[in-house]
C-alpha cells in the first residue's frame, strides 16, 4: 500500500541559542515540578460533552462556562445552529472562605468575596449538535468524552426526540457521568419550572441518568453557574489514564488556518483537532494517520496512510511540548492543508507509525438491537437489519455507512464505503435510514473483518 509522506523543515539553533539554554538550564527534580505545572494549567483533564435538543442552549452555556462562541463556521452563524463540533477549554476555581456552591467559579478571583481561589482543574468542553440531521456528528462527539451535560429547556416539554436520542446515545456509549441541565429557567415563572423539573424527573427515571443531579440555569444570563460547576465537579472525576500506552489520537476535526492570500513562506501546515485516548504526543515527533486519505484510481477511491510530523501542540490556547489525554488538542503539522481542508480527515486515528489499529474494509457485527427506535415521535419498533439495507455505523471519531452483503444466524456482514481503523474491541452504533433522517436502532460488536 502508498504510503503518503511529508517532510518536517529542520529548524538549526544558532550557537547563541545553545548557549543560552545551556546557561538557564535547571536541575531535574525542578523541571520536572515545572512541567507538571504546566500540564495542570494548561492542559485539561476531563472532556465534557453538552447534548440536547436543538436550541435548548448548548452553544450558549459552552460561552457561559469558557467565555469562547464555539458556532465560527459562517453556516452556524447564519442558520443559528451548532453544525460541527465546537471545543473551548474552562478553568475551575474554589474559594477557601465561601462555602457552599458559591465557591466555585471560573475566575482565580473569587465572584462572591473578591478573594483569591484556588485553582482545581482545565476542562475541556464539547458542544455537540442537537438537529436530528446531524446525528452522526453527535455520536463523534460523544465518543470522545468522559462525562456530558445533557440540556434540556425549562420552557417546552420534555423530552422531546433529539433529547431522548442524545440520552439513548449517551446510555449505549457507556457515558454514565450526567449533569442534567435545566436551561432556560428565565422564560417561565416557578410552576412552570418545576412541572418542568417533574417531567425530567420522569424521563430520567430507569436510564443511565436516573440518579444524575438537575441544576436549573438561565446560560443567557450567567444565572446558577456556581451551582452548576459545582455540581460537575462532584459528578464527573478526572478518569485514571495510561500514558504508558502507544499513544492514539481520535480525530474530530481537520481543517487549514491559513487565510486567502497567504505567501507561501508564511503558510503552515495542516490542523488536526480531537481527543487523545491514551499514550502521549510530542512536538517533533513523526506520526502516521490511518485510514489516510482517498484518492480515486481507475475507477476505484483508495485509502492511504500519511506519515508527516507533529510540528506543534496546541491546548487551551496555548503551545505546548507535549500532550497527555484527557481534554481536547489541536495537532499541528507538515501536511499540505489540501490533505486536512472541510474536516476531510475527520475519523482518522494517529499515533506512531506502524503501531496503529487495523484499517478495516469490511466488518461482521454482532448486533444488538433496541426494541424501538430513538428520536421519533412515533413508537416505531426496530425491524431486522436485511440484506443490502445500508447502515450508519459509528466508531470512535468515525463515521461510515455499510452496505449489509450477508447475513447469518446472529451476524451481520458489511461493506464499508470508507474504511475505519479501530480495535476489534471497539463498540459499533447502529442507525437505520428512516424517512430522510439517520435513526439510532443498535450498537454491534466486531467479530470479524
Amino acid at each position: 500500500m502508498a504510503v503518503v509522506t511529508t517532510k518536517k523543515p529542520s529548524k538549526a539553533k544558532t550557537p547563541t541559542e545553545k548557549t543560552e539554554k545551556k546557561a538557564v538550564a535547571k536541575p531535574v527534580a525542578v523541571k520536572e515540578s515545572k512541567k507538571k505545572q504546566e500540564l495542570s494549567q494548561h492542559q485539561p483533564v476531563v472532556s465534557i460533552g453538552l447534548f440536547g435538543h436543538v436550541d435548548h442552549g448548548k452553544t450558549t452555556l459552552t460561552k457561559a462556562l469558557t467565555g469562547k462562541w464555539t458556532d465560527t463556521h459562517s453556516e452556524e452563524m447564519k442558520r443559528g445552529i451548532t453544525i460541527r463540533l465546537g471545543y473551548a477549554d474552562a478553568d475551575f476555581y474554589k474559594c477557601s472562605k465561601c462555602k457552599g456552591e458559591e465557591a466555585y467559579n471560573i475566575s482565580p478571583t473569587c465572584a462572591t468575596c473578591g478573594g483569591k481561589a484556588a485553582f482545581l482543574r482545565k476542562v475541556s468542553f464539547i458542544d455537540a449538535p442537537g438537529h436530528e440531521s446531524l446525528m452522526a456528528t453527535m455520536l463523534s462527539g460523544a465518543s470522545i468524552i468522559d462525562g456530558a451535560l445533557l440540556l434540556v429547556a425549562a420552557n417546552e416539554d420534555c423530552p422531546l426526540p433529539q433529547t431522548r436520542e442524545h440520552l439513548m446515545a449517551l446510555e449505549i456509549l457507556g457515558i454514565k457521568n450526567i449533569v442534567i441541565v435545566q436551561n432556560k429557567i428565565d422564560l417561565v415563572d416557578e410552576t412552570q419550572a418545576m412541572k418542568n423539573y417533574e417531567q425530567i424527573k420522569t424521563f430520567i427515571k430507569g436510564t443511565i441518568a436516573a440518579q444524575a443531579p438537575i441544576i436549573p440555569v438561565s446560560a443567557q444570563h450567567n444565572v446558577n453557574i456556581p451551582a452548576l460547576i459545582s455540581a460537575i465537579e462532584q459528578t464527573i472525576p478526572t478518569p485514571v489514564r495510561d500514558i504508558t500506552k502507544d499513544p492514539l489520537f481520535f480525530v474530530a476535526r481537520s481543517f487549514d488556518i491559513n487565510r486567502p492570500g497567504a505567501v507561501i513562506e508564511s503558510l503552515h501546515g495542516g490542523v488536526l483537532g480531537g481527543a487523545l485516548q491514551q499514550g502521549v504526543l510530542r512536538e517533533g515527533e513523526e506520526i502516521e494517520i490511518r485510514p489516510g486519505f482517498g484518492i480515486e484510481k481507475e475507477g476505484k477511491k483508495q485509502w492511504h496512510p500519511i506519515i508527516t510530523n507533529i510540528t506543534g501542540l496546541h491546548s487551551g490556547g496555548v503551545t505546548v511540548k507535549e500532550v497527555h489525554p484527557g481534554g481536547s488538542f489541536g495537532i499541528m503539522t507538515g501536511l499540505d492543508p489540501y490533505y486536512v481542508k472541510a474536516d476531510s480527515l475527520t475519523g482518522n486515528v494517529v499515533g506512531k507509525k506502524g503501531r496503529l489499529p487495523d484499517v478495516w474494509y469490511t466488518l461482521t457485527l454482532q448486533p444488538q438491537l433496541l426494541q424501538r427506535v430513538v428520536g421519533t415521535k412515533e413508537e416505531l419498533q426496530v425491524e431486522a437489519i436485511k440484506k443490502l439495507e445500508p447502515l450508519m455505523l459509528n466508531v470512535n471519531s468515525a463515521v461510515t455507512v455499510g452496505l449489509v452483503t450477508e447475513l447469518r444466524k446472529d451476524l451481520v456482514h458489511a461493506r464499508l464505503k470508507i474504511p475505519v481503523c479501530c480495535s476489534k474491541d471497539d463498540r459499533i452504533v447502529i442507525s437505520r435510514m428512516l424517512g430522510n433522517r439517520w435513526r439510532l436502532i443498535g450498537v454491534a460488536k466486531i467479530v470479524s473483518a
